[in-house]
């Protein structure tokens, strides 16, 4: 059974749209990050090109993530994301394997 898995979503706006996206990110952050078996989140902004953002979350196992992902809740925020993208996202489950203090 994995135990803690990192999720990292890589997300591409159109210019325009990245002002609606962070006041979107701002107003929702705190309910995903209270969502059961979220430990951690962060919002990443790319630092040569200021419309690529990442989310950064840590999850009790792939159960929970999955659970959030088939929320209302989640289905209302990635519709109202989804329409300000210039790209398709992409997402990466991953666990830690090496970490050094």
């Amino acid at each position: 059974r994995i135990h803690i898995i990192i999720r990292i979503v890589k997300m591409s706006f159109v210019p325009e749209g990245v002002p609606a996206f962070l006041a979107l990110f701002e107003n929702r952050k705190e309910r995903i990050r209270g969502q059961e078996g979220c430990h951690h989140l962060e919002l990443l902004k790319d630092i040569a090109q200021d419309n690529v953002y990442f989310t950064y979350s840590y999850w009790d196992g792939p159960e929970y993530l999955e659970q959030y992902r088939m929320s209302d809740f989640f289905a209302d925020t990635w519709k109202h994301t989804k329409a300000l993208f210039a790209d398709k996202a992409q997402a990466w489950s991953v666990s830690r394997e090496v970490v050094l203090p």
